[in-house]
């Protein structure tokens, strides 16, 4: 008798547990979303769920003005940084943030939680705020039917966040340090030392060429990288720091020796690239 109960009593978990497992799967109302972006040598990604429009006003009723907006859906936006940067020209250390927001008409304010376990904006303090700053919203021509977050405006050391939805949007500035890193290890591994690795003599080279830093240390640099493993990309970094610094001859030299080798590789983006800076060196 109970071997029989024991095995009926089994057979009532195991159908409750197939009950439970079966689930019907359908798409998200707002599906999870990350994005991600190296700026300058700072790794930024963005987790959020996009929510859609769906026939509603959006600014204003779904999203009150003058409340605090989880800006987005589901779980808080989660705004993270591999390195410590500067938005909207605030310091921010390297860690992950809550990215809340306070829509109104004519200006919104962005925020940035320290605390980022929570569902949505539900339980949020202000005590946790790690940064507040306003923004101006702008109105777009076209419709975002669903709210989108990208990086936008990129350059070498920043990039924007852009958050849009509906007919509008907002837009704040994350600038990286990348001058005080690159040149650190250019004195460790360079001027501090010679490498054997002429790649590393070309790497400071179009640096301090990139940059406009001092192209005559540039021309050093590079000559060695040539010297010791001549390639066309390095012959043509070598031309193009020749011509800036008036040395006319010898970039025209530089420029047709790259090609030559760029002919050769079977690069059309090479040669293309030294035919245009000989034009303009004639």
């Amino acid at each position: 008798m109970k071997k029989q109960s024991f095995i009926a009593l089994f057979s009532v978990l195991f159908l409750a547990y197939q009950v439970q497992a079966q689930q019907i799967q359908m798409p998200q109302a707002s599906p999870a979303a990350k994005v991600s972006q190296k700026i300058g040598l700072t790794d930024v990604s963005v987790e959020y769920s996009r929510p859609s429009t769906k026939g509603r006003k959006i600014f204003g009723e779904l999203v009150p003005y003058g409340d605090v907006w989880r800006t987005g859906a589901n779980a808080a936006t989660i705004l993270s940084f591999s390195s410590d940067v500067k938005v909207n020209n605030n310091v921010v250390p390297a860690g992950s943030y809550a990215l809340y927001s306070i829509p109104n008409r004519n200006e919104w304010t962005v925020i940035l939680s320290k605390n980022t376990k929570l569902w949505g904006a539900v339980g949020y303090s202000q005590e946790d705020d790690l940064l507040r700053f306003t923004v101006k919203p702008e109105k777009h021509n076209r419709k975002f039917e669903t709210m989108e977050i990208n990086f936008v405006d990129m350059t070498d050391t920043g990039a924007s966040v852009a958050i849009n939805w509906e007919n509008s949007g907002i837009k704040f500035r994350i600038e990286t340090e990348v001058d005080d890193i690159v040149m650190k290890q250019i004195r460790e591994l360079v001027i501090e030392n010679d490498p054997e690795n002429p790649g590393l003599y070309y790497q400071a080279a179009n640096y301090y060429f990139t940059n406009g830093k001092d192209q005559k240390q540039a021309l050093e640099w590079i000559q060695k990288s040539v010297e010791a493993d001549p390639k066309y990309w390095t012959t043509h970094l070598k031309a193009k720091i020749e011509a800036n610094l008036g040395m006319k001859k010898e970039a025209l030299a530089s420029a047709q020796q790259s090609m030559e080798m760029a002919r050769e590789a079977k690069n059309p983006d090479y040669v293309g690239l030294n035919e245009r800076l000989i034009k303009s060196l004639r």
